[in-house]
Parts: structure tokens; C-alpha cells; sequence
């Protein structure tokens, strides 16, 4: 492939199946991404973690800490600073509930995944270290999902720093997909004081990388992301500084993105409204994964 796009190899068949009606889309599942950035004397630079060579699915690509929201944080208070529920409600495009269980998977995701907590014990503070073997107990209790994000708060009495994140994007995986999800991307600076590390077990390498540059590497076929993560990457990179990009955060905009697969008489072509660049047209004799730009 000319640049870092990624797409799994079962996606022509479902693609078709899709379009000839014999397939039903699965529901897709909440989630949310953190855009971790931080100052360099070269400009803002975002965390990104590599995701295993392993896994399933998009095993060795980059991307950003995320996961799927906790059910169990809907309703559950949640001591809170910042924008209120209902401005992230109003925001995020939810209702109350749902707006909270996101933000707050925003928030665990970045813990869990690269030991960075935006929250403290006053609204106005953050935690200055999260490490230390009481706090990888309740870290590990929050993964294996024995621990909500809202019972991990409450039992060190700490406040959410909704005021830390900004809603960037949301792009929902594609209705042919066999694991889907309904993704808003955040940006968040790092808080002074805190330093991330590799607390995932899906990645094998984390690197702190100017956006342009990785989009550059991106461009050259040397890194691998997915279209979300690159469509991210370039809106980041006329930002100057970290503290700028949350700044524009509220005025972005959080339209859905949704790929779009049509049949023509020599293949497949598979768009992104709105990223022409990752249009593909996969040829019908195709099997394995692949595209031809």
C-alpha cells in the first residue's frame, strides 16, 4: 500500500453482503479516544500507543488510548468539575447519562492505558503521581472491569476534571464491521506533574510524536494507523501549542463520520464523507486484504 491505511481482509465479502441485503449491521457500542498532548520545544506533540502485532484486529497499528464506556457510570454520581452534564450532553449529542458514562470512559481509558488521571481532589487540582502499588491495585481492578471509573473516584475522593478534555470528533466504525463503535476522539493536555507510561496490554510501544510528523511517516507507508486516527492526526497539526488545541476544541465539529461502500461493476469503492483521502476501490476478484489507491 502507497501510505499507513489499514482495513482487515474480510472486508470486501461483508461489504457485499451488506449491499445485497444479507447482512445486518451490528448496533455499535459507545466508546471513547483521548488525544493526549503535551509541549516540545519543536511544538505539541500526542501520546500514541502501538497496538500489538498480536491482536485481532489492527494488530500493529497506532493509535490513541480509548475503549468502550462502562454501563455502570451512567447514573452512578460522579463528583464533577468543569462543563456540566448538560453542556456535554448538549455537546457530545446524548443525553445526560450517556454524556457522563462517555467522559468518564475518556478519563479511565487515559489512565488505564497510559497512567495519566485527569482528576483531583479539589475541582481545581489533578493528582501529581499515580504510581505506587495502591494505585496499580485500583488501575488493574479498573481494567479486568471489577472497579467502575465512578466507585475508583468515589473511594479516593477525587473530582473529574471535565474542564481538561475538549470533544474533537466522532467517527462511528463502519456498518459492515463485525465489532463496532460509536467513537468520540478528546483532546486533553498532559497535566504538569504526571508522566505517561505503557500501562496497555494491547500495545508493545508508545511514543510521544508531533502530529506532522506522523503523518508524514504515515504518508510513507512507516506507520500504521486506521482512518480515523490520520483524519485526527492532520486536524491537530496547525495547532501551535497543546494549550491551543483544547482551546478550539468546543468549535469543532462532532458530525458523525460514517464510511460508505457501494458496488460497481469492477469492485468496490469505500469512501469517508469528508476524508476523500481514504477513498479505496477494492476490485471484485480481490479475497485478501488489500486496496488499490
Amino acid at each position: 500500500m502507497a501510505n499507513g491505511q489499514w482495513f482487515p481482509a474480510e472486508w470486501p465479502e461483508r461489504i457485499r453482503a451488506l449491499a445485497e441485503g444479507v447482512l445486518t449491521p451490528v448496533v455499535p457500542r459507545r466508546a471513547a479516544t483521548v488525544m493526549l498532548l503535551k509541549d516540545t520545544d519543536s511544538g505539541p506533540a500526542v501520546h500514541m500507543l502501538r497496538r500489538r502485532a498480536s491482536m485481532a484486529f489492527a494488530g500493529g497499528a497506532y493509535a490513541y488510548p480509548g475503549g468502550g464506556v462502562d454501563p455502570r457510570d451512567d447514573d452512578r454520581h460522579v463528583r464533577w468539575a468543569g462543563p456540566t452534564r448538560a453542556w456535554w450532553a448538549n455537546r457530545l449529542g446524548v443525553d445526560e447519562t450517556a454524556a457522563q458514562a462517555i467522559v468518564c470512559a475518556a478519563v479511565r481509558e487515559t489512565y488505564e492505558e497510559a497512567g495519566v488521571l485527569l482528576a483531583g481532589p479539589t475541582p481545581d487540582s489533578v493528582v501529581g503521581d499515580t504510581t505506587g502499588e495502591a494505585w496499580e491495585t485500583d488501575r488493574a481492578a479498573l481494567v479486568a472491569r471489577d472497579l467502575s471509573f465512578a466507585e475508583f473516584l468515589d473511594r479516593r475522593g477525587l473530582v473529574l476534571r471535565s474542564d481538561l478534555l475538549g470533544a474533537w470528533a466522532r467517527w462511528i466504525t463502519p456498518e459492515f464491521e463485525t465489532r463496532r463503535y460509536d467513537t468520540w476522539f478528546f483532546v486533553a493536555v498532559l497535566p504538569e506533574g504526571q508522566r505517561t507510561r505503557n500501562a496497555s496490554t494491547e500495545a508493545d510501544h508508545t511514543v510521544w510524536i508531533a502530529p506532522g510528523e506522523a503523518a508524514t511517516a504515515y504518508d510513507k507507508g512507516e506507520l500504521t494507523m486506521m482512518p480515523p486516527t490520520i483524519a485526527t492526526l492532520r486536524q491537530l497539526i496547525p495547532c501551535a501549542g497543546a494549550a491551543e488545541a483544547l482551546a478550539s476544541a468546543p468549535e469543532r465539529d462532532l458530525t458523525p463520520v460514517l464510511a460508505q461502500a457501494r458496488l460497481e461493476a469492477d469492485g468496490i469503492v469505500l469512501s469517508w464523507p469528508g476524508h476523500e483521502e481514504f477513498t479505496k476501490h477494492i476490485p471484485t476478484d480481490l479475497s485478501t486484504g488489500g486496496a488499490s489507491p
